[in-house]
């Protein structure tokens, strides 16, 4: 298609074309109004004027008869103008004016007429006359007719100079609209065909385009930065699945090769029951250890997809934080912590009671995992503390403690998955912990937050209270 083609069958030249089909044929309608209400309102001051002057020399009539109107119709028809006069008797005779030749029957007719007509000075001989005139015809007493019109030379050249005006006023608009809608028409057109090309890049394999924003906050940018924002969430999905492909490469293929081992090392060297017993429970201990790291991939997935959005109904987050506060305070003080909740007041709001459950259980149990306790701190009972607060239009659940902590250039990185920092090495875990609190936080709509605790670590999950639809609005 060649580009002339492209810019015919572009959106803004269609709609350019339609609204300048509707200006024109509007402005066509108001250019002829405006000329017809220019004739008709010349008609009503030529009537106006006659009937004038008929009264005046009907008066004159009245006053010294026929003799008298002769007079004064004679001196009126010697002047220059537009304006026309004639009397005859009853018989058609004239006896005084400014016009001949009019048409048959018009002195018969009392009343408004336009006619064809000729004035006295034109030869005889002319062709058929071409003067039109809009005339009055007036019977007065005795028989006598008397005649008062205007010349339409002027109306007519009136009429026909706005008309002329008007077709090329809206020839004028046609073609300035049609220029105009090129021009617009081709500026976004090359818009378009830029996003085209960045789309076929990103098509071919290459995630990092993004679509062009002329920074005029238009539609056209506006759809952009939206486009440019959903490329930036699949870049980083896709980054995501990357990583998680190698990191179940890496972190899953020790676990499976142990399992291998140990049932080797069972069928090779085992000598009784006993030794059979202890390789079944050492791989049913491994074996559920990998169902976790499943399970959590799992829940991240589902997250992340926005299945879980359809199991979202209204809860309290206060007692979310109770409940897993109860759930791992024999964990808490088995290893000597003192685990605290601060939760009083109803901290209601809406989303997927199971997943937010879950990703504040994460957070609780990497907090018991990474503080030291008593013995290693020097004998001062270390505390974590879970928080529900509300804070205006949002829930913050919170998990504080005195643990060794995160450095602040590693936050933004441990929350991928499979991620571990190299203190973190000697616990049991997979990495996916922090994973699955942002990604639930993501789902509602709120975000994950790492901050100093001064020692320690506060994780802090914002969600709105409303849920993501709401929020989104």
């Amino acid at each position: 298609m060649t580009a002339l083609g492209k810019l015919f069958r572009t959106t803004t030249f269609k709609l350019t074309l339609v609204y300048l089909t509707v200006f024109a044929l509007f402005a066509a309608f108001l250019l002829g109004y405006f000329a017809l209400n220019t004739r008709r309102l010349i008609t009503e001051q030529i009537t106006d004027t006659v009937n004038a002057e008929i009264t005046g020399l009907s008066e004159q009539y009245r006053l010294g008869g026929i003799r008298r109107l002769v007079l004064v119709v004679d001196a009126r028809a010697r002047r220059p103008g537009s304006s026309l006069y004639l009397v005859t008797t009853f018989t058609g005779q004239s006896l005084a004016g400014n016009v001949t030749a009019l048409a048959p029957g018009i002195l018969d007719s009392p009343g408004w007429t336009e006619t064809a007509y000729r004035r006295l000075d034109e030869p005889e001989n002319s062709e058929k006359p071409e003067h039109e005139a809009l005339v009055r015809v007036f019977q007065l007493p005795g028989g006598f007719r008397l005649l008062v019109g205007r010349d339409l030379d002027e109306r007519e050249r009136l009429y026909h100079i706005v008309l002329s005006a008007g077709r090329w006023s809206v020839a004028i608009v046609i073609v300035l609209g049609l220029a105009g809608g090129l021009f617009v028409s081709r500026r976004v057109l090359r818009r378009v065909d830029a996003m085209t090309e960045t789309t076929k890049t990103i098509m071919e394999g290459d995630l990092s385009g993004r679509l062009p924003v002329a920074g005029t906050g238009d539609e056209i940018d506006r759809l952009a930065q939206n486009l440019n924002a959903m490329l930036e969430r699949i870049e980083a999905l896709m980054q995501g699945l990357k990583e998680v492909s190698d990191n179940i490469a890496h972190d899953l293929k020790t676990p499976l090769t142990r399992l291998r081992n140990r049932a080797e090392q069972a069928l090779r060297a085992a000598d009784d029951d006993t030794e059979y017993r202890a390789a079944l429970e050492a791989t049913i201990e491994e074996s559920d250890g990998l169902i976790r790291t499943f399970n959590a991939l799992l829940m991240i997935a589902r997250a992340e997809s926005g299945q879980a959005r359809d199991d979202m109904n209204e809860f309290d987050a206060a007692e979310i934080a109770h409940d897993v506060s109860e759930l791992y305070e024999p964990l808490a003080e088995e290893k000597g912590i003192a685990l605290k909740v601060e939760a009083e007041a109803p901290a209601r709001l809406r989303g997927n009671r199971e997943l937010i459950g879950q990703a504040l259980a994460n957070l609780v149990d990497n907090a018991i995992k990474y503080t030291e306790p008593p013995a290693a701190a020097n004998g001062v009972v270390p505390e974590i503390v879970v928080r529900a607060l509300n804070s205006g239009e949002r829930i913050l659940l919170s998990v504080a403690d005195n643990g060794p902590g995160i450095p602040e250039a590693d936050r933004a990185h441990v929350v991928e998955r499979f991620v571990r920092l190299e203190q973190s090495r000697s616990q049991p875990g997979s990495g996916l912990g922090l994973s699955l609190a942002s990604a639930v936080a993501r789902l509602h709509g709120g975000e994950l937050t790492l901050e100093d605790n001064h020692p320690g670590l506060k994780s802090v999950i914002a969600l709105p209270r409303g849920g993501p639809l709401q929020s989104a609005g």
